[in-house]
């Protein structure tokens, strides 16, 4: 059943694709402890609809390796590598103060500086290296990354609904006074 618009869905795993030859699964884990993937099971696809449902799982070096209800051969988990895993905001403990998930920096103003709203968080990407916010200027054009670090993303107000960005030419010229 597809997930209304209000539930956010968030990115747990992917799969990895099989372990052995008797059907299990590798699953890299995106949480922090990776067995809690069994207890968030069925995992979602990007669309809301259930993908994998982990009977049983076990720790492996980057997440578990599990037997899932939807694959009985080495073919079929080999066919889902890649496969992303999500789960509903919902499952998730509230964070404590001060903490937040990524996912819930979606749709903040990014405020520069001077307080100037300059866009909007479109998404917060990982190309491998750190977390990027993908940002969308508020006067349209093409989308921009900012490394989400301390010092490019001083001020983050979940509640209010912004963050406070310094593009990186700006930390340059703050750096050379």
């Amino acid at each position: 059943m597809p997930m209304s618009g209000d539930d956010k869905l968030i990115l747990v795993g992917q799969v990895g694709g099989a372990f052995g030859v008797k059907g299990e699964v590798r699953i890299t884990a995106y949480t922090a402890d990776p067995m809690a993937l069994l207890a968030y099971s069925p995992l979602l696809k990007a669309d809301g609809r259930p993908v994998l449902t982990l009977s049983t799982a076990r720790p492996d070096k980057a997440g578990v390796v599990a037997r899932v209800k939807e694959i009985a051969t080495k073919e079929e988990a080999d066919a889902m590598r890649g496969q992303k895993l999500f789960i509903p905001r919902a499952l998730l403990p509230e964070p404590e103060d001060d903490e937040f998930y990524l996912t819930d920096l979606v749709g903040l103003e990014a405020r520069d500086v001077d307080d100037a709203v300059v866009g909007r968080i479109k998404s917060v990407q990982n190309f491998g290296a750190s977390d990027m916010l993908e940002i969308t200027p508020k006067d349209g054009g093409p989308t921009w990354y900012l490394p989400f670090t301390r010092e490019a993303a001083p001020d983050v107000r979940v509640q209010e609904g912004w963050l406070r960005i310094v593009p990186p030419t700006e930390i340059g010229e703050r750096d050379e006074d």
